[in-house]
């Protein structure tokens, strides 16, 4: 596990966890600076994207790590975290087993999905190749360059940037952490006394995924961005600058 704190010296801290198959220098790499001039920033990278060699274990085991960093450095408690799609699994964990103490638990429009073991293998079958597959051959990374620009209406250099990140890490490291997700639940109406929970609610999405963040937390604060799952990540101002806003409000609300 990697955690390189960078920003401020003193003020708030806030944790950035990545989402599947990146590590933190790409998923956060267009806000990094504009965060860490605001807050004091611990970024993290997981086993198995973190350069170390070692294999992505589950999100449990990884869970752990986390919690027993932030009970060694800052007493069990921190101001806030954010997790990008599967990052925000981490975030509800560490809100859920209530070992540590968020005051945010910011929430980058995940899916949340949950499902059992055969469920699970099923989808993991389907997707994980599609995220690993591609290296080696051209007209595959092509293919694979053109559903990220659908889905996620990236350009092509930021399409290329995620590819390069997948092309990085171990395939088994992204398949055990796809699929441990999977079989990660969220107990429903979670409701921690002093920890505010938010959502970045990406419109284009899904009405489907409002409602499950509303099922998993009680009177979670949702703001409602008309962008695709994460797009305010890929640097285009118009998305950026709003989020950004949000996460400062965010932070300031008493708790």
């Amino acid at each position: 596990m990697q955690f390189d704190e960078m920003g401020m010296k003193t003020g708030k801290t806030l944790f950035l966890l990545p989402g599947t198959a990146c590590d933190y220098q790409t998923n956060f790499g267009a806000v990094l600076d504009r965060l860490g001039g605001k807050y004091h920033l611990v970024c993290v990278n997981y086993d198995g994207f973190d350069g170390s060699g070692l294999i992505f274990p589950d999100m449990l085991t990884v869970t752990e790590k986390i919690e027993r960093y932030i009970k060694r450095n800052y007493d069990g408690r921190i101001d806030g975290a954010i997790g990008s799609s599967l990052g925000s699994s981490f975030v509800g964990q560490l809100i859920q087993r209530r070992n540590v103490h968020l005051d945010h638990g910011i929430f980058g429009s995940p899916d949340l999905d949950q499902n059992g073991k055969f469920a699970a293998w099923l989808q993991s079958k389907l997707v994980v190749p599609l995220l690993t597959g591609f290296t080696g051959s051209e007209k595959r990374k092509a293919k694979t360059r053109e559903k990220l620009k659908s889905l996620f209406e990236m350009s092509d250099e930021s399409a290329d940037k995620f590819m390069a990140c997948f092309e990085k890490f171990s395939p088994q490291s992204i398949k055990n952490e796809y699929y441990t997700d999977l079989l990660t639940w969220l107990e429903d109406d979670i409701h921690v006394e002093h920890t505010k929970v938010h959502f970045i609610y990406a419109k284009k999405m899904g009405e489907k995924y409002l409602k499950r963040y509303k099922k998993y937390f009680r009177d979670p604060d949702i703001r409602e961005f008309d962008m695709q799952h994460e797009q305010w990540l890929l640097g285009e101002e118009k998305y950026t600058a709003p989020v950004l806003k949000a996460i400062d409000e965010f932070m300031e609300m008493p708790v």
